[in-house]
């Protein structure tokens, strides 16, 4: 892996957006799997960790799957596509996590328990659009980690916000506490991204 600040400079322009992939490319699963891997690094609030994914390698279950994301076609030229996804009752594995964590001394047993006790009720008793507000929030963080893993390891990616939640959760019988988020394609392009610009800085930051 790369980790000068150089190369992650570098990392961060090439990744693009791309639409257009060659068809055929097989991602060994091994290497999806170190992306994902690598991805769940990222944070989340009080480290709850609400993505679930689903990968979708299967060429007749992509290409039932295009016109749920709106006929895009590279839903169904990509070499995989990465459903990720949101779970309401994240909050439940608070103990695992919390656990492990005392396990792995990264806390002790009596900060362990309390953080199980305050994720419990806190997460517990949220409105459901607050929780829901938070869960695309800390997906939003492990989305963009994930493409920039596999732009590291050679491969295009595109996210796609705009499908059908509604018939991708029924075609992929989500329990009701799993909620479709972002599609993200992946695979080698068989044609380079647009460009696109970025507004000055000086008209996006304040200096207090």
């Amino acid at each position: 892996m790369t980790t000068t600040v150089k190369a992650i400079e570098q990392l961060m322009h090439e990744r693009k957006s791309v639409r257009k992939y060659k068809e055929g490319v097989v991602i060994a699963q091994e290497k999806i799997q170190a992306i994902l891997q690598n991805a769940i690094t990222a944070p989340s609030s009080s480290n709850m960790q609400p993505w679930r994914f689903i990968v979708i390698e299967d060429q007749k279950v992509k290409k039932e799957l295009r016109p749920i994301a709106n006929n895009q076609e590279q839903v169904e030229t990509s070499s995989a596509i990465i459903a990720v996804l949101g779970d309401l009752d994240m909050y439940k594995k608070a103990e695992q996590i919390y656990d492990a964590n005392y396990e792995q001394g990264f806390m002790s047993r009596e900060i362990a328990d309390l953080m199980i006790k305050n994720s419990l009720a806190l997460y517990g008793n949220l409105p459901e659009d607050k929780l829901t507000s938070l869960i695309h929030f800390d997906a939003g963080l492990i989305s963009m980690q994930i493409m920039l893993l596999a732009k590291d390891m050679g491969y295009d990616t595109v996210p796609m916000g705009g499908f059908d939640k509604v018939k991708f959760a029924e075609k992929f019988s989500l329990p009701k506490n799993e909620m479709p988020i972002l599609l993200i394609a992946i695979g080698e392009a068989d044609a380079p991204a647009y460009g696109s610009s970025r507004l000055p800085l000086e008209q996006i930051v304040r200096y207090i």
